[in-house]
């Protein structure tokens, strides 16, 4: 049963009943930090709860354990994201990038899925590998537009 301050997630596209329940929707290409690790437990089935801020602005998600919380954070640590990876069977590769010298390094990379018998998405190139892949999860379950609850720190950017 869920707790006073667990959410979930059981539409993805902006509605006047999710914007009721708490939730604001979300571009899949803007989600990052605490927001994005939410998104991911809630596609993953991963039970979470959030915390309040014990910093200014920094609000995380948790796990919910049988001995208590423990820190869930795909979108930053490969220890919580490398299962996924495997478990959603998500492509990760560099951006193409075409210099003077011909292919340089990248710093920007993109997740590429299959999913529900075939669809296949492509993520926008993002700032790294774990930002790709959590998004290519997201949308797996939820499609381009995410519900996400206010308190995860996303007021500044859709105010923006």
């Amino acid at each position: 049963m869920l707790g006073a301050n667990m959410h979930t997630q059981h539409e993805s596209t902006a509605s006047p009943v999710a914007l009721l329940t708490g939730f604001v929707p979300f571009d899949i290409n803007q989600l990052d930090g605490p927001a994005l690790d939410w998104a991911v437990a809630q596609a993953a089935g991963i039970p979470v709860k959030i915390l309040p801020a014990v910093a200014k602005d920094v609000v995380r998600a948790h796990w919910v354990t049988p001995h208590g919380f423990g820190s869930f954070r795909p979108s930053s640590d490969w220890s919580d994201a490398g299962p996924l990876l495997r478990e959603f069977q998500v492509a990760l590769y560099p951006e193409a990038h075409d210099g003077r010298e011909g292919t340089e390094m990248s710093e920007r990379w993109v997740a590429n899925v299959y999913y529900e018998g075939g669809l296949q998405y492509t993520t926008e190139p993002c700032r790294n590998e774990l930002i790709a892949l959590c998004r290519a999860i997201v949308v797996t379950k939820f499609g381009e537009t995410v519900n996400v609850p206010p308190e995860l720190g996303l007021e500044d950017k859709l105010a923006a």
